[in-house]
């Protein structure tokens, strides 16, 4: 076989959500941060087309890039590549890089728990895998601090109407919608409707709110998390939950960002203190578990210290090729499968 690259790929979901990892065959970005490194492969697009388009990828797929850590304490770092951004932080790819890396070996894994300190783009995040049996049965992770914003704010969205939304980050920026607005129940069997309703909201959001990270250049809205009802449960508290991720998907996990930004809005309306544990229900069923650790400041703003729980399990192994007479070197998307959704 001939070929002018070959990218190894350790292939890995977190409960139903897909995020590959990148294991080798491709050089570190240029930066002296990995901010800036994220933000070169976010520019580029050169690896991220590779990755996330036809033929080698698609709209439901994440892709990690494991990288070395800029920050000594950090045994390795990563970049989030998702269908439309390069984010700082993501709940379900922190998962599945911490599996891969204990399931491969590149972590010795000690039972029955193994801690490390990994980088993410948007900070440190400290991981405590339960380990048995040569495997991560579950992956335990400090988030970045997340924080509420502006809360109960009125969105005109086109086709849809008023709604009242909350701004909120948890490693990543959302607006919060309550699904109760829109008549629609958060089931499976609605998720083609919550993954286009989704990206007109966050579209609305962008172009009628702001949202500002005290501390990074992240200026725009990623995700609308639809927020189900609030119950009280013997061991904390559990709510449906469903994120639209642009294009226009919903996202197979409960998404551990909107987790830890969801405890940061019910904290901030004194609905959960810390201590308090959240657990979140995906449309396939699957579950995060997050629980405020302590609280603290990000710039102006009261925040939280999140950690976010949940199970990744590995797919596959993939050398991913390029033959040098292939047309389509940079893959492509069409809108059978990659919605024409607006971008920002």
């Amino acid at each position: 076989m001939r070929t002018t690259k070959v990218v190894h790929v350790v292939s890995c979901h977190a409960e139903g959500e897909v995020g590959d990892v990148i294991v080798g065959g491709v050089q570190p970005p240029p930066g002296d941060t990995l901010w800036e490194q994220r933000e070169w492969i976010h520019q580029d697009q050169t690896l991220r087309n590779f990755v996330l388009n036809e033929p080698r990828g698609g709209v439901f797929r994440h892709v990690n890039l494991l990288l070395p850590s800029k920050h000594p304490e950090a045994s390795y770092a990563w970049i989030i590549m998702e269908p439309e951004d390069t984010p700082p932080m993501s709940g379900s790819n922190s998962i599945c890089v911490s599996t891969v890396l204990l399931d491969t070996g590149l972590v010795p894994m000690v039972e029955p728990v193994t801690t490390m300190t990994l980088e993410a783009p948007g900070g440190l995040v400290n991981v405590r895998a339960e380990c048995y049996d040569g495997k991560a049965q579950r992956i335990f992770v400090e988030n970045v601090p997340s924080f509420a914003c502006e809360l109960d704010q009125k969105l005109e969205v086109p086709e849809v109407g008023t709604l009242t939304v909350d701004i909120a980050y948890g490693g990543d920026s959302f607006v919060v919608v309550n699904p109760e607005q829109l008549g629609i129940e958060l089931d499976a069997i609605n998720a083609d409707k919550l993954a286009k309703i989704g990206a007109k909201i966050t579209d609305a959001a962008n172009d009628q709110l702001v949202f500002n990270h005290p501390e990074k250049d992240w200026k725009h809205f990623s995700f609308c998390l639809f927020a189900g009802a609030l119950a009280k449960t013997e061991t904390g508290y559990e709510a449906l939950s469903a994120v639209s991720i642009k294009p226009g998907k919903i996202d197979r996990s409960p998404t551990g960002t909107s987790v830890s930004a969801r405890m940061a809005i019910l904290h901030q309306r004194g609905q959960i203190a810390v201590g308090d544990t959240f657990k979140a229900v995906s449309l396939i069923g699957s579950t995060f578990t997050g629980k405020i650790l302590r609280t603290c400041k990000v710039g102006e703003l009261d925040a939280i210290v999140p950690e976010i729980s949940g199970r990744g399990w590995i797919t596959g192994t993939h050398q991913h090729m390029l033959d040098p007479s292939d047309p389509w070197p940079e893959g492509y998307r069409l809108s059978d499968t990659w919605p024409n959704h607006k971008q920002k």
